[in-house]
């Protein structure tokens, strides 16, 4: 490439950046104006970001229950102005969950289903962070996991597949090698902030009209998933399991069972038309 073509490329992608950084501060604004309350962000996931950020135990806000790890990322959001944070989270939001789509093989047209899908919408207006357990679908495992562990009800799947896939390609050396920075970061978590996971057995007592989770009677299916990707060395079948077996799923998080079907247009078409149909079900039926 000549240097006036290389110049021009330049010029266009820092045009590009910044038109982007404009649109999505424009967007923040207006998010942070006129969305309704994000009960997850403002109640758990703000004050948690906040308190690790001064030096305090995130777990001294009652509903959080996650990796604490998974509040870095959220530390400058958090300390942004009230309003204009809770924008920018649903843009970061809305910005991963297309990202992730389009890593997983999406076609333009399962894309669009998937952000309009019920579970997405859901987790845009809760403000929820099952959209950092997706990010580490679209990075290899050794950085992968440390993303889909943050919430292992929804990411546990694909960790023991790859855990499996390791084990097969390399014996305890490549298993050692993919997860020595989550075995790390959980042990240092782990003395500084207790036995935290011991925490997420209080999930069970979480009201039922959130936990929507269909165990025990899901757990065949998420078994027979998990099978089918460690059988088949198809990790998608696996990233959709991890729901289905766990005790405790609230309705955003079954984004994951989405995402395992994102390659296929037809299947994530097909899923997300159910799934409005089941809300408009709910909907008029429990009015």
């Amino acid at each position: 490439m000549n240097k006036p073509a290389a110049t021009q490329s330049l010029r266009f992608n820092l045009a590009a950046i910044a038109a982007l950084l404009v649109a999505g501060t424009v967007l923040s604004i207006l998010a942070g104006k006129y969305l309704p309350y994000s009960i997850d962000w403002e109640t758990v996931f703000r004050p948690a970001a906040l308190a690790i950020s001064s030096g305090q135990s995130p777990y001294q806000v009652g509903e959080f229950f996650a990796a604490p790890w998974g509040l870095l990322p959220l530390i400058p959001v958090a300390h942004l102005a009230h309003n204009f944070g809770r924008g920018v989270y649903f843009v970061l939001t809305g910005a991963a969950y297309a990202w992730v789509a389009y890593r997983l093989g999406a076609r333009p047209i399962a894309l669009v289903a998937f952000l309009v899908s019920p579970p997405v919408l859901h987790g845009y207006l809760t403000g929820n962070i099952d959209w950092l357990v997706l990010l580490g679908l679209a990075f290899p495992p050794q950085v992968g996991l440390l993303f889909v562990m943050i919430k292992p009800q929804i990411g546990a799947g694909i960790a023991i597949f790859w855990l499996v896939e390791a084990w097969r390609s390399g014996g305890i050396r490549r298993v050692i090698h993919d997860f020595w920075p989550l075995t790390l970061l959980s042990l240092f978590s782990l003395a500084i902030f207790g036995l935290w996971p011991l925490r997420s057995m209080q999930l069970v007592e979480v009201p039922k009209n959130f936990n929507m989770s269909l165990w025990p009677w899901s757990l065949p299916l998420g078994l027979l998933l998990l099978a089918a990707g460690i059988y088949k060395r198809e990790r998608r079948f696996a990233i959709s399991a991890s729901p289905f077996l766990s005790p405790h799923v609230v309705f955003h998080s079954y984004v994951v069972v989405l995402a395992g079907i994102l390659p296929s247009s037809r299947f994530t078409i097909l899923a997300v038309l159910g799934l409005w149909i089941w809300v408009a079900v709910r909907f008029f039926t429990t009015t």
